[in-house]
């Protein structure tokens, strides 16, 4: 017989955000029922809302389409975001020299479980 998963994930990877302010957005939503994490996402006032909202969608799409799992019952198992590739560049300063510039970026991954009654 074969085994019944109930979880999907979804990633979005080299998001250009730095990690640390994506970590904000992310905490909010872990462990809560996808409807009030959505409802969270949409009115926190962040700029990496958009971004985690867009990932939690895809998660949610991927466990209905994949899995036959019924959206009702999902909620937030894990979400979490690493660090990518940062992007270097330099800014010209004072006598010839210059500073770093890290442009960070961000793989936000988000899993969705379903609720066992």
């Amino acid at each position: 017989m074969a085994e019944q998963i109930s979880s999907a994930r979804a990633e979005a990877r080299t998001v250009r955000i730095a990690p640390r302010k994506a970590r904000l957005v992310v905490d909010l939503i872990r462990g809560k029922s996808v409807a009030e994490a959505l409802a969270i996402l949409k009115f926190t006032p962040k700029a990496a809302s958009p971004i985690v909202e867009k990932v939690l969608r895809s998660a949610v799409a991927n466990a209905e389409h994949n899995y036959d799992l019924e959206s009702a019952n999902l909620y937030v198992s894990e979400a979490y975001v690493n660090e990518g590739a940062t992007l270097k560049r330099f800014r010209p300063r004072a006598k010839g020299s210059a500073s770093p510039i890290m442009k960070r970026t961000s793989h936000v991954v988000v899993v969705v479980s379903e609720l066992n009654d």
